[in-house]
């Protein structure tokens, strides 16, 4: 064995030990994320997962974190909420469609369906009338009814969010078109629509474009509804009959909001929202001398773990809050300190999360305290390879723990292979010589 080979080897051995090492010790020094308690507030948590791939589904985890049971295997779930008969309304994107209206075969569509899960709950709503009950003795969960229309491509285009009105109707927010609409379920027609196109200067055709990002829809009673418009760092309160009458970050001041999702509404003047790109959970409240939306509460980690795109937050009736934290592929539920109660690992990129029975409450007192619920560890995000990482989360699963870090000893152990590589066809080709 000749000089090249040996270093040609070196290298390859010196890489290989260096993707090990550090995938080995975060592995073993990574936080542990199934902490949950049996004594925590509510009995089960419900998840809808967007998943990288084909890999969407909705889990139901017990107390303790225990899958209770799961339904997937499409492009993406996204939000769910437990109807009052057992059954649960999710919104969904799947492939492989024949009926493409405008579109070309096959194509991807999006809406919204009722999943019976079984045995576990009462019965669930037929596929031909969702009002009406229709036991089911099979104990695995199923789709009993589902509402979709043809997208262009499925990205920036999903249904987001979906919610049972006390009428039966379904409101529903869409990203296509970038509007909000109340469902009749039995007949598929449109009772009401809201255009964002009333409010902000449209593209000639938003389906092209990813114009919004409208990503949430919430009815607060009396004809009114709040939005998240995504793009704009913005959350609207539409009334029905009068359009937009309040706006929340009025300037889409990237401190206040950096691409929001699912805020939930705590009563006039407070609101709490899962701040995505500034990795934090906040509360805002209107001050009442300026109008202006101010933070008063914040989370930015949770067990000695950052928050990573956090999707969902929830405030429980015990002042509690519950948080999805989506490329930490869990689930935490927290007090107003920021102390953990309860923390649940679940599967890749989960969106939106609810405690039962307890979902979404309308009404929640918000809390009376400012500054930030953190425990202060710091913020390790690293230019360009935080970008490479999240991208790479939504291609495939990866474990939480794997950080810039890992992503580093990939590039220099696929140089050091690279380098070995080279050096072994060179003492290759000379000992042939």
């Amino acid at each position: 064995m000749n000089d090249a080979s040996r270093r040609g080897i070196a290298f390859v051995v010196f890489g290989s030990l260096v993707l090990v090492a550090s995938f080995g010790v975060g592995w073993a020094f990574a936080p542990d994320v199934n902490t949950a308690s049996g004594d925590a507030n509510g009995t089960e948590i419900l998840v809808g997962v967007q998943g990288p791939g084909p890999n969407g589904n909705v889990t139901a985890l017990d107390a303790d974190g225990e899958v209770r049971w799961s339904i997937g295997d499409i492009i993406s779930y996204q939000n769910v909420q437990k109807l009052d008969n057992g059954s649960v309304l999710a919104t969904f994107a799947a492939g492989g469609y024949e009926d493409c209206g405008p579109y070309e075969p096959p194509c991807k569509r999006t809406g919204v369906r009722i999943i019976d899960p079984g045995s576990n709950s009462p019965p669930a709503r037929s596929e031909s009338s969702p009002d009406s009950a229709t036991a089911h003795s099979d104990p695995d969960p199923e789709v009993v009814w589902q509402w979709s229309y043809p997208v262009r491509t499925r990205k920036d285009s999903e249904v987001h969010d979906a919610e049972m009105l006390p009428s039966g109707n379904v409101l529903v927010a869409d990203m296509e078109w970038e509007s909000i609409f109340v469902l009749d379920p039995k007949t598929g027609d449109r009772e009401w629509t809201w255009n964002a196109s009333e409010f902000y200067d449209p593209p000639a055709d938003p389906t092209r474009v990813d114009w919004l990002h409208l990503n949430d829809a919430d009815s607060l009673g009396d004809d009114r509804f709040l939005v998240s418009i995504r793009n704009e760092n913005q959350l609207l309160v539409v009334e029905r009959g009068e359009g937009v009458v309040e706006v929340v970050n009025e300037d889409g001041d990237e401190d206040v909001l950096n691409q929001q999702h699912n805020p939930h509404w705590l009563g006039d003047g407070a609101v709490l929202v899962a701040d995505s790109e500034n990795h934090r959970v906040v509360e805002l409240h209107r001050n009442d001398s300026t109008g202006e939306w101010e933070p008063v509460w914040s989370v930015a980690t949770v067990g000695d773990i950052r928050l990573d795109w956090p999707r969902d937050a929830d405030r429980l009736p015990n002042g509690h809050t519950l948080i999805t934290d989506s490329r930490n592929n869990r689930v935490a539920e927290v007090d107003e300190n920021g102390t953990t109660v309860a923390s649940y690992a679940v599967p890749s990129l989960p969106y939106e999360a609810d405690r039962l029975p307890h979902g979404e409450s309308a009404a929640v007192s918000p809390h009376g305290v400012s500054g930030e619920a953190d425990a202060g560890v710091p913020d390790r995000r690293v230019p360009v390879l935080s970008t490479l990482l999240a991208g790479a989360r939504h291609v495939v699963a990866l474990p939480y723990w794997v950080s810039e870090i890992h992503l580093l000893a990939v590039g220099v152990a696929a140089a050091l292979w690279i380098r070995g590589g080279y050096l072994l066809v060179y003492a290759g080709r000379r000992g042939k010589g």
